[in-house]
């Protein structure tokens, strides 16, 4: 099966896997399952760290990438059609554009989201899947 990880979920696998619940870990770690990762993630990082919003430890954000291709997870690429038509994502529970544009492509690709953040249940309406950890 294919998942697609939301940042913090992505950030956690790779410098904290404490904060995975058991299933979400059982998930990471099973070879038939195909995890993704959003180039979205690498900019809501970025940007968050030039900002002082994230706070990384031992770790910048050009690294993420290679550590994500490092332990088998796939890089999916950035869709123009996906990116462009973010404004039909009509719900608006999340005002960061990272979050949004991460359940667009969620629901887009028809790939469960493995996320945290409460407030993507509800995207369930609009056909958005998530994996709670």
């Amino acid at each position: 099966m294919r998942y697609l990880l939301d940042t913090h979920t992505m950030v956690w696998a790779l410098t904290n896997a404490s904060q995975l619940s058991a299933n979400v870990s059982q998930i990471l770690e099973n070879p038939s399952n195909q995890i993704l990762v959003s180039p979205i993630s690498f900019w809501e990082i970025s940007l968050k760290y030039s900002l002082g919003k994230l706070l990384l430890e031992g770790i910048t954000p050009e690294v993420f990438p290679s550590a994500c291709l490092a332990v088998d997870f796939d890089i999916l690429p950035l869709d123009p059609h996906i990116v462009a038509t973010l404004h039909l994502l009509k719900s608006t529970h999340h005002k960061d554009p990272f979050d949004r544009m991460l359940i667009w492509q969620s629901i887009l690709l028809k790939i469960p989201l493995i996320s945290k953040d409460t407030m993507v249940a509800q995207y369930a309406s609009e056909g958005l899947q998530v994996v709670w950890h």
